[in-house]
């Protein structure tokens, strides 16, 4: 089905930051700052009021000078430079007092950070948006998933493949049942990426995305999808629409972002000063 107008909401004349959410990034560690950073400026570039990055200790100097525009939240590390289990009390009063949380993006596969997600992903009562390794951590742990909380999962082929015991292979043959089928039983939004991205509600209903060219199939894509989302999610989106819609402008932008550059060298960096531009084509159609 087509993706439906005015999913994106208005802006009054006198609105002001907090109208538009503040939403928290956890991620990040130590060689995958990339990562976090770009689902980050993700978040701002799709329309978040705030955003927050909660990341290791280690990363606060790197990341303040990087992104200018989002505040750092610094964290307890594992020797490993990756966010460590004593940060989860933290992390949960930081989730309680945002609008919405986008989990995974450069956090790790370190034992300790896995379990750190496994501890925070029941408590979480916020909208979010679970990707990358934060997926990779619920391996073996699917009952730890927020059912039936305004929630969105954003796997590639392969990570969808783990969570479910099969390979990228096998999901790439059966695209839209697997993603129907684990929306429904698990009562979460499925963003099952690729070429057309598959977005299935937990009542089974899809959207399959049209937007996207070749020249996104490079690392950190993703990420800054993940951010979108979830600023969607802070601007009271529902979460169907916001993944339908963050795909939607996420593709857009790369569609845009390859008109001028050419699909061979895109990078992720190079889609945040056309998700802007996204946005008015979606919001003003000619």
């Amino acid at each position: 089905m087509p993706l439906p107008p005015g999913l994106l909401p208005g802006r009054r004349a006198d609105s002001h930051k907090g109208d538009y959410g503040h939403t928290l990034v956890v991620g990040g560690s130590t060689g995958l700052s990339g990562a976090a950073a770009l689902c980050s400026l993700g978040a701002l570039r799709a329309g978040a009021g705030l955003v927050t990055l909660a990341m290791p200790e280690s990363l606060r100097d790197i990341m303040a000078a990087k992104l200018t525009e989002v505040m750092t939240q610094p964290l307890p590390e594992t020797k490993q430079g990756s966010i460590s289990t004593q940060a989860l009390p933290e992390l949960i009063s930081g989730i309680d007092a945002r609008d919405a949380v986008a989990i995974g993006p450069g956090l790790s596969q370190q034992p300790q950070t896995q379990q750190l997600v496994r501890q925070l992903v029941p408590r979480i009562a916020k909208p979010c948006v679970l990707d990358a390794d934060a997926l990779n951590a619920l391996v073996g742990h699917t009952q730890v998933l927020p059912r039936g909380r305004p929630s969105v999962i954003t796997p590639h082929p392969g990570e969808m493949g783990r969570l479910i015991g099969l390979s990228a292979a096998d999901v790439q043959r059966d695209r839209e049942r697997i993603a129907r089928e684990f929306a429904v039983r698990f009562g979460i939004v499925v963003a099952l990426k690729g070429h057309r991205t598959i977005v299935a509600n937990v009542d089974g209903e899809l959207y399959v995305n049209d937007t996207g060219n070749p020249g996104m199939a490079t690392g950190g894509m993703g990420d800054v999808l993940a951010g979108m989302i979830a600023a969607l999610l802070g601007q009271h989106l529902a979460p169907f629409d916001a993944a339908r819609l963050g795909v939607y402008l996420h593709g857009l932008a790369g569609d845009l972002a390859a008109e001028r550059l050419g699909t061979v060298g895109l990078i992720a960096s190079d889609l945040l000063a056309t998700i802007p531009v996204a946005a008015r084509q979606y919001q003003q159609p000619h």
